[in-house]
C-alpha cells in the first residue's frame, strides 16, 4: 500500500482538526489543554485508508503562537490540505502557513473550504475566487478547491476523492535510501519504555535494527515498530512511524533529534545554502540572528550572506548558517527561517553543503561547489566536492556529504575516472576507496618532486629523503595518505623518482664529493680501520678533519649507509673489517672451546676492556651472533 503524508495548513479556528476527524473518524487533538480550549496546540495525527493509498494526516496548530510546532510537522508533508473557512476567507495564518509550504518545496495539495453551512452560496463563491487569486502562480494554482461542511457532511466525499487523486500523483518515497526519522514526539509507554514518533523521510526500519541518535551519536536498538496505530514488521519511507527503543532513557530523547542509519552520517554546526527571503519580509542583513527550523529541529542561527551585505525582500542568495548545536542535515533538506524578533516567518531555502566552514567562506571555489550542489548532476557534484581536496574524499565521507548510496558513489566515481576527471584510489581498511580530483593528484605529484629537490639541495651528501618525512612535508599530516602514495607511485613508474628501500631520490642522482670531502671520507675510514676494536670517539675523529662538523657528520653517515662502518652504540663505531675479524675469532673459539662464552673469555679473545666488551656483546646479541644466558653468552 502506498503511504502519503497529508499536512493541514490554515488559520486558527478554520476547522482543520474537525475536518480531519470527519474524514478519518479520529480527532487529532491529543492533549487535555487542546480539548479544553478547543484549539490545536501541538501536532496531531490520524489515518485514512483509501483503497490502495493510506493517508497519514499531520494536523498542525493554526495559532500564530504555535507556528514553531506547525513547522515541526511540515517538513514531512507529501501534500498539503489548505483549509480556508468560508465565513472568514484568507487570514494572516493562512498566508504564513502557505508561505511555509512554498518555502519547504511541498509540491502538491488541495484546498478545502470549510464551514460552508454558515454562509450562502454567493459567499462561498467569493471565497473560492479569493482563494484562486491567492494561489495564482504558486504550486497550488489549478489545484482542487472543494467546499465542505463538517456539520452537515456536505462535500466530505468530494474532499476524500480529491485527496485520493492528488495522493495518487505523489511519487512514492524511496525505502532503499539511508534510514532517517526526525523525532516529533517522545513519551514513555508502561511496560515498554521509551517511544518516539515521526515521519519516516527515507529508508526503512524494522524491529531489531540498530540506529544512531543524533546529535548525541548514541547507538540504540529498535525494540518494536508501529505505523498507523498498528504493530508492523517494517516501516518504510513516507509512513508515520512509532519506534519503541531499547538501551536509551527517556530523558536522553527530545523533539528535534533524529534517528538514522548507524555509522553513515556526520552531524554539523554549519551549512551552506540557498536562502530565499519572502517578498513581505524586511531586508535581511548578513550576520543577522534568525530562528532556524529544519524538520523537527529548531535553534537560533547566524545567517551569513556569502555575496552581499544585505538580502532584499523577494530575492535569494547563497548563505551560510552557523548553529550553536549540532544537527543532522543533508543536501536538499528544506528549512525555514523566522525573524529573531518579532518572531515571524521571513524566508527559507535548501541545504546545499552540509560541510560548511566559516574559514571556507572566502574560498574561490565555494560558489562553484554550491552551484553544482544546487543543480548539477551526480558527476558534477562529486567533481566539485573533490576540487580543492588534496587528500581526496573517502567513500564514507562522500556518503556523509551527499546521502548517496555506496553503489551510487562507486558508479559516479567510475564515470568521472573514465572521463579523466578523477582517480579512484585504494583506501584504508575503514573505507573501500578514495576519490581524488585529477588536478589535485597532479598538484600532489608536483609537490612531491619539489620536496625531493629541496631535500637534495639542502642535503647534497644524503642519498635521498625518507618516504615518511617526505609524506609529512607534502601532506602536512602524520597519517597514511592514499593520494601521496599514488602520486609517488606514478613518479616512480615514470622514472622521475627512484625508491630505494625507505629513501626517495631523483632518478639518476649520484652523490658527488668535493676533493676536500673525499679526503675527509678517507680520513674517517682510515681512523676507524687502524683502531681495530679499541676505537676512538666519533668527536675525536671528526674534530681532526678540515671540513666543518655538519658536513663531517653527513660524510660519517655515508660510511654507515655504505656499511663501511658499523654503529654499535651512540658512542661506538667500528670498521667492518674489525667486526668481520671478531666474528671469525668467535667461530674459531666455538670450534675449540664450545659455544659457552663468559665475559672474561670474550675480553681476552677480543683484547678490549669492559668499556668496549659490553656494548660489543649487546650488539652481537642483536645480530644473533651470540645469545645471553645469565652472565655469560652462548655463541649461536
Amino acid at each position: 500500500m502506498k503511504n502519503v503524508i497529508v499536512g493541514t495548513a490554515g488559520h486558527i479556528d478554520h476547522g482543520k482538526s474537525a475536518l480531519v476527524e470527519a474524514l478519518t473518524g479520529t480527532h487529532p487533538d491529543r492533549l487535555e489543554e487542546e480539548k479544553r480550549r478547543g484549539i490545536t496546540i501541538d501536532l496531531g495525527f490520524a489515518f485514512l485508508d483509501l483503497g490502495e493509498v493510506r493517508l497519514g494526516f499531520v494536523d498542525v496548530p493554526g495559532h500564530e503562537r504555535f507556528v514553531k510546532n506547525m513547522l515541526a510537522g511540515a517538513g514531512g508533508f507529501d501534500l498539503v490540505l489548505l483549509v480556508i473557512a468560508a465565513d472568514e476567507g484568507i487570514k494572516p495564518q493562512t498566508r504564513e502557513h502557505f508561505d511555509i509550504c512554498r518555502l519547504l518545496g511541498i509540491p502538491r495539495g488541495l484546498v478545502a473550504m470549510t464551514k460552508c453551512d454558515l454562509v450562502d452560496k454567493e459567499a462561498v463563491e467569493l471565497v473560492r475566487l479569493e482563494a484562486e487569486e491567492f494561489l495564482r502562480a504558486s504550486f497550488l494554482e489549478g489545484a482542487p478547491i472543494v467546499a465542505a461542511s463538517v456539520k452537515t457532511g456536505a462535500g466530505l466525499q468530494q474532499v476524500r476523492d480529491a485527496l485520493l487523486r492528488v495522493a495518487q500523483a505523489a511519487p512514492p518515497r524511496d525505502a532503499g535510501r539511508h534510514f532517517r526519522l526526525p523525532i516529533d514526539r517522545v513519551f514513555a509507554m508502561k511496560g515498554f519504555g521509551a517511544v518516539v514518533t515521526g515521519t519516516l523521510v527515507s529508508g526503512s526500519v524494522k524491529p531489531g535494527d540498530e540506529v544512531e541518535l543524533f546529535p548525541s551519536r548514541k547507538r540504540v536498538r529498535v525494540r518494536g515498530v508501529q505505523s498507523g496505530g498498528k504493530t508492523a514488521q517494517r516501516a518504510d519511507a513516507g509512513q508515520r512511524t512509532a519506534l519503541n527503543l531499547a538501551a536509551v532513557e527517556l530523558d536522553e530523547l527530545k523533539r528535534g533529534m533524529t534517528l538514522a542509519a548507524p555509522g553513515v552520517f556526520e552531524d554539523t554546526r554549519c551549512v551552506d545554502s540557498r536562502l530565499t527571503l519572502l517578498a513581505s519580509a524586511r531586508p535581511l542583513k548578513s550576520h543577522a540572528r534568525v530562528h532556524f527550523h529544519q524538520g523537527t529541529s529548531e535553534c537560533v542561527a547566524e545567517a551569513v550572506l556569502l555575496d552581499r551585505a544585505q538580502l532584499a525582500p523577494g530575492e535569494s542568495c547563497f548563505a551560510q548558517l552557523q548553529m550553536p548545536e549540532a544537527m543532522l542535515l543533508l543536501p536538499g533538506d528544506r528549512f525555514i527561517i523566522r525573524q529573531f524578533s518579532p518572531v515571524v516567518t521571513i524566508g527559507g531555502g535548501a541545504v546545499l553543503n552540509n560541510h560548511g566552514s566559516p574559514q571556507a567562506r572566502k574560498d574561490a571555489g565555494l560558489a562553484s561547489l554550491l552551484a553544482a550542489m544546487e543543480r548539477g548532476s551526480r558527476e558534477e557534484i562529486l567533481s566539485a566536492l573533490c576540487a580543492g581536496q588534496p587528500a581526496g574524499l573517502a567513500q564514507r565521507q562522500i556518503i556523509a556529504r551527499t546521502g548517496w548510496l555506496a553503489a551510487e558513489v562507486q558508479e559516479t566515481a567510475q564515470k568521472l575516472m573514465a572521463a579523466g576527471k578523477v582517480r579512484v584510489l585504494a583506501g584504508t581498511p575503514e573505507s573501500e576507496f578514495v576519490v581524488v580530483g585529477a588536478d589535485e593528484l597532479k598538484a600532489t605529484a608536483q609537490a612531491v618532486k619539489a620536496e625531493v629537490e629541496k631535500s637534495h639541495a639542502a642535503n647534497p651528501l644524503s642519498p635521498g629523503i625518507s618516504k615518511e618525512e617526505l609524506r609529512e612535508r607534502v601532506t602536512r599530516r602524520a597519517e597514511e595518505n592514499a593520494v601521496f602514495r599514488a602520486a609517488l607511485e606514478e613518479l616512480v613508474a615514470a622514472r622521475e623518482l627512484t625508491l630505494a628501500g625507505d629513501l626517495v631520490k631523483r632518478a639518476g642522482r649520484e652523490i658527488s664529493l668535493t676533493p676536500e670531502e673525499a679526503r675527509a671520507k678517507e680520513q674517517i675510514e682510515q681512523a676507524f680501520a687502524r683502531a681495530g676494536l679499541t676505537v676512538p670517539s666519533v668527536k675525536e675523529v671528526l674534530g681532526k678533519l678540515a671540513v666543518e662538523e655538519k658536513r663531517a657528520q653527513k660524510i660519517l653517515q655515508m660510511l654507515l649507509r655504505e656499511r663501511v662502518l658499523v654503529k654499535v652504540s651512540e658512542d661506538l663505531i667500528f670498521h667492518r673489517s674489525a667486526m668481520e675479524e671478531l666474528r671469525a675469532k668467535l667461530a674459531a673459539y666455538k670450534k675449540q672451546n664450545g659455544e659457552r662464552l663468559p665475559i672474561a673469555a670474550f675480553k681476552e679473545l677480543s683484547g678490549v676492556s669492559r668499556k668496549y666488551a659490553i656494548p660489543l656483546l649487546e650488539y652481537l646479541d642483536r645480530e644473533r651472533v651470540t645469545r645471553r644466558v645469565g652472565d655469560a653468552r652462548v655463541i649461536q
